[in-house]
């Protein structure tokens, strides 16, 4: 417990629970919003962009570092 000159004690883990229900009370309503459905399913078509953007930078960087080697070996012959 917290105290300062003329306050009360402060507990602060009715604080913390207090907010803890509240955090929770609010994904359940988002939960149940449909609009939240809208937000979710952006999410998920944000990852999948990001796993195959994230991909094909690979495996162009990959290839594009082999062709660069490929040049510059055949520029010093």
């Amino acid at each position: 417990m917290i105290t300062q000159a003329n306050y009360a004690p402060v507990n602060q883990g009715a604080c913390h629970r207090q907010r803890g229900s509240k955090v929770i009370n609010r994904i359940r309503q988002l939960w149940a919003d449909e609009n939240g459905q809208d937000v979710a399913e952006y999410a998920v078509m944000l990852a999948v962009i990001l796993v195959i953007v994230i991909g094909t930078v690979r495996l162009i960087g990959s290839n594009a570092n082999n062709v660069f080697s490929q040049v510059g070996s055949q520029l010093t012959q």
